[in-house]
This record gives structure tokens, sequence and C-alpha cells, in this order.
């Protein structure tokens, strides 16, 4: 019986974390797309001013901290160890 569950709990876990991955590539995809509609709007229609480098900019920038997210939390000890750690110490707080 806990087997099941702790094997339930592996495959909860593992497609949430897929899900998470998903919507990266996706939020991947669509600054690619954008930047590059931006960057031809901007060519075509105002060539004397480049405002496409400050698009670029802003959209890196949060595609680094969706990157981030999804991929480098656990190197700060803040992974999902550390989530069932907290969740784990704040239930038994409530107890009390």
């Amino acid at each position: 019986m806990k087997r099941d569950y702790i094997q339930e709990r592996k495959y909860i876990r593992a497609k949430k974390k897929v899900t998470e991955i998903k919507k990266f590539y996706i939020h991947l995809f669509v600054t690619i797309l954008s930047l590059v509609v931006v960057t031809t709007i901007n060519i075509l229609f105002v060539p004397s001013f480049y405002f496409f480098w400050y698009a670029i900019m802003g959209m890196l920038i949060t595609l680094l901290i969706h990157w981030f997210m999804v991929f480098g939390g656990y190197r700060l000890g803040l992974g999902k160890e550390w989530e069932e750690k907290k969740i784990k110490e704040l239930m038994r707080e409530d107890i009390k």
C-alpha cells in the first residue's frame, strides 16, 4: 500500500515537472517568434532607431528568470526537497 502511494507521488511530481518544462519551451518559442516580429517591424518602419534591443533585453531577462525557476532553483537549495521539508515543518507547527 505504501509503495503504491510513493509511486503515485513520484508520478505526480514528475508530471508537474514535465508540465513546467513544456511551459518553458512554449515561452521560448513565443519569445523567439516575438523577437523576429519586433525586429522586422523596427527595421521596416523605424530604421533610424533600433528600439528592438530593448525588447530583446526585456524578453531575454524574463526567459532567463523562467529558465531559472524551472531548471535552476534546486541549486540554491529551493528545490522540491526544500519544499517538502518546509511543508512538513509548517504542518507540525500547525498541529501544536
